[in-house]
């Protein structure tokens, strides 16, 4: 960029996602500035994961354009971290929990792909974040849901990338090891990474700079507090409600919907 202006994280112009020929979401335009946090919210099938796996690179834009720390996805893996809802190296035997987290150093290996010490304390750094250092030489698969979810966390920070992409992080972790992960993303945002998480917790949402509404289509963007309005929480979730002070309060449901139940004051998670 000219004058020294960092390109932005990610930026994306008439961006359509989806799956095949199966558009999801059309006409998508935003960015996302270095140093700055988003959140993705929705119900399931709004969007959120369709999204982030284009951003990865995972999946191909199939309308308009995305570039990803100013070129296209997947260009730089090493800048990149993404961590999914679906794990299927942890079905394969007999991979240990520090294995796992060692393959975030993959993109670092030299040309004899042996680590280095930077490697090893990237990795030793990240399983003593979560917590799951003691659990280094267990099978990955003998480790309970919490704990596999704090591992592969781990390792999607190992990675030390530039940009870290979050599917549902928070899924199975008890409230302990929510507060170190939503702190360590807070810690990045200051270092001058970017975040981006897909979550139904209003809650975690309010703590990023921006929330992007998704039902199918983008309903709402900006920071949570202004976003959040009766015609937006039924257009996302199919539920009336308003969000004052930091707290989120359901005051019907819509089509049956039994995510919140009547009157419930936030953060409501969906």
């Amino acid at each position: 960029m000219s004058g020294g202006t960092p390109a932005p994280t990610i930026l994306a112009r008439g961006l359509s996602i989806g799956h095949g020929s199966e558009a999801v979401i059309t006409g998508l335009d935003f960015r996302l500035e270095p140093g700055r946090t988003l959140a993705l919210v929705g119900s399931n099938g709004s969007g959120k994961t369709t999204l982030l796996k284009t951003i990865a690179g995972l999946l191909p834009p199939l309308g308009g354009s995305i570039q990803v720390l100013g070129a296209e996805p997947l260009a730089m893996p090493a800048r990149v971290a993404y961590m999914g809802q679906f794990h299927p190296s942890s079905f394969m035997l007999p991979l240990r929990a520090i294995d796992i987290v060692r393959m975030a150093r993959f993109p670092y290996l030299g040309l004899f792909g042996r680590r280095s010490a930077d490697d090893d304390r990237a990795v030793r750094e990240a399983m003593a974040l979560m917590g799951v250092e003691k659990l280094a030489r267990e099978p990955l698969n003998t480790l309970s849901g919490g704990q596999r979810q704090k591992v592969f966390l781990a390792q999607t920070f190992a990675r030390e990338a530039d940009l870290i992409l979050l599917d549902e992080p928070a899924a199975n972790l008890d409230a302990p090891a929510q507060a170190v992960y939503r702190r360590f993303v807070r810690e990045c945002a200051r270092a001058g990474r970017s975040v981006v998480v897909a979550t139904h917790d209003i809650g975690e949402a309010s703590e990023h700079d921006t929330t992007m509404l998704l039902a199918r289509r983008l309903v709402a963007s900006g920071p949570c507090a202004d976003i959040l309005t009766p015609e937006t929480l039924l257009a996302t979730f199919g539920i009336v409600g308003t969000y004052k002070e930091g707290r989120l309060l359901v005051v019907e449901k819509e089509h049956g919907h039994q995510a919140c139940g009547g009157q419930h004051e936030g953060p409501c998670k969906h």
